[in-house]
């Protein structure tokens, strides 16, 4: 592997890096604001967590086609994100409908599963980064 590709595939991880480290903060945020909600918060509670849990979502897309970007260059790393953190728009009117603790305490726990992936997965794409910088010094 070549000097320049291993700057581009450094570059996508860390691109990779930046989207994980906004979806943890707005997991982290929509975990807060669950555990608000199920503590009496109202509808309002309930449309912010969603709100972040669509942010969330959305960055977790947006990873995943990183991580494809990066496999491509990488070719021999094999690191995928199964983004558990899929609240159906049903799943998710029923939360703000019926504002009960079991449907609070079901997207939570969705909510947590899927910020341990995104540590799990930063984890390994922080691995991956040593390793380009690794092989770029390396490399003349």
């Amino acid at each position: 592997m070549n000097r320049q590709k291993i700057t581009e595939a450094k570059k996508v991880a860390q691109r990779t890096l930046d989207l994980l480290d906004q979806a943890g903060r707005e997991l982290k945020s929509a975990r807060n604001w669950g555990i608000y909600d199920m503590l009496g918060g109202k509808m309002l509670s309930s449309l912010i967590k969603h709100s972040k849990v669509s942010k969330a979502e959305s960055l977790l897309r947006a990873v995943q086609d990183n991580l494809h970007q990066l496999q491509k260059k990488l070719g021999d790393v094999n690191v995928e994100l199964d983004p558990a953190l899929r609240v159906s728009e049903f799943e998710a009117f029923i939360d703000i409908a019926f504002d009960n603790i079991i449907s609070d305490w079901f997207v939570q726990s969705k909510i947590k599963g899927s910020l341990r992936d995104v540590e799990r997965l930063q984890m390994e794409v922080r691995r991956i980064v040593t390793r380009l910088e690794r092989l770029e010094r390396d490399t003349v």
